[in-house]
């Protein structure tokens, strides 16, 4: 059953026009709520392209989590910073479209936990078997703050940029109606390859372009 939450769980606090080298965009930053106030510290940001809003046919759109690792320090252990550039490029191609760029650092673990897991990676486990020898679950992220984002900026028809079934899931759960899964397969290198393989193969991600069993 679907649950429309039209917004909740999140404020909008901000919002500007930016210039970028791939054009101008709106940057709307939002913050999540607890008991009603806008908590400081839990701040996502949705970046718009065009006028998404004022269309008729699903809006182009990327559910992003944050990745420090790979954005700001060029990691090669992920395809996350080819993952957000690929889905930007895209939406300026289109003309139109909205990345939500959610602060959900290692699968929703933290950036201390998620180095503690590269150091248990570097002894031989893989990205889910790290993560449970720290006590966590596979997977802590959750997308209702991302539905609460696009309930707000007016939008609940997506063609959506993943490889993910859990973000279409998780979506659709919070009354976004997901039209279409839209691929963004990033090509392995050394040192992503496991980390993909693991993803496609106890995940259930959707990775056939470049992956080989």
């Amino acid at each position: 059953m679907k649950t429309d939450t039209s917004g909740a769980r999140v404020v909008r606090y901000a919002e500007a026009p930016l210039p970028t080298n791939r054009g101008d965009v709106r940057v709307v930053v939002y913050r999540e709520t607890s008991d009603g106030r806008a908590i400081e510290s839990k701040e996502h940001v949705a970046v718009v392209i065009g006028r998404p809003e004022h269309g008729t046919s699903p809006v182009l759109v990327r559910a992003h989590s944050e990745c420090l690792t790979s954005e700001v320090l060029g990691s090669l252990k992920c395809d996350c910073r080819e993952q957000l550039d690929a889905a930007l490029d895209r939406m300026v191609d289109e003309g139109e479209g909205v990345l939500l760029y959610l602060r959900q650092e290692g699968r929703g673990i933290g950036l201390g936990n998620k180095i503690r897991a590269y150091k248990l990676q570097a002894d031989g486990a893989d990205t889910i078997e790290a993560n449970h020898q720290l006590g966590f679950e596979t997977d802590l992220r959750t997308y209702d703050v991302a539905a609460g984002m696009l309930h707000d900026l007016g939008i609940a028809r997506v063609r959506l940029m993943t490889n993910n079934p859990e973000k279409i899931q998780g979506l659709e759960e919070f009354g976004i109606q997901v039209e279409r899964r839209e691929p963004i397969e990033i090509e392995a290198n050394e040192h992503s390859a496991d980390y993909l393989q693991t993803k496609k193969r106890q995940m259930g991600h959707f990775l056939d372009r470049f992956m080989t069993d």
